[in-house]
């Protein structure tokens, strides 16, 4: 049903843009504050999007026109990566500010104690959090103090 919602030209853009972020982005994002996000995971979750924007744009595969393009189209500036990553940070401040006693918190500074296979290790949650803050040049503390961290997590708006 959603798929002749998406590819049908009766329907305005806006309307089916209005229809991505009330159903499929929200489904999309739902929990991924707490997700470890491999480079596997994020190709798969942009290439969901991308499907989705796809149909509602009318445009097929074949036609093999640019991510960054699509987007552009519809109006849409930043991948869905980004906005996951965000939410990731504002949860990541979130657990921080809580007490010492309380589970997120000890399940957020949790290591196993089991031994790691041979190879590269992988990356842990906090290496993609780290990862996410120095590409904001955000630093460990920053959470406590409000106005440095609205401005910091999105990066949309300037110190006055």
């Amino acid at each position: 049903m959603l798929n002749g919602i998406l590819w049908s030209k009766d329907i305005r853009n806006k309307r089916k843009l209005n229809i991505y972020n009330a159903l499929i982005k929200s489904s999309l994002l739902y929990g991924s504050e707490t997700w470890r996000l491999t480079e596997n995971n994020k190709r798969q979750v942009e290439a969901a999007e991308m499907d989705t924007l796809k149909r509602s744009s009318t445009i097929s595969r074949k036609e093999r026109i640019t991510n960054v393009t699509i987007r552009q189209q519809i109006g849409l500036e930043e991948p869905i990566i980004k906005e996951i990553e965000h939410n990731q940070l504002a949860w990541y401040g979130h657990v921080q500010r809580m007490a010492e006693g309380r589970l997120p918190k000890i399940a957020l500074k949790w290591m196993s104690k089991q031994k790691r296979a041979r190879g590269r290790p992988k990356k842990n949650r906090m290496e993609g959090k780290r990862k996410a803050m120095n590409e904001r040049n955000l630093n460990e503390g920053q959470w406590e103090d409000r106005k440095r961290r609205s401005l910091g997590v999105g990066q949309r708006r300037t110190a006055c």
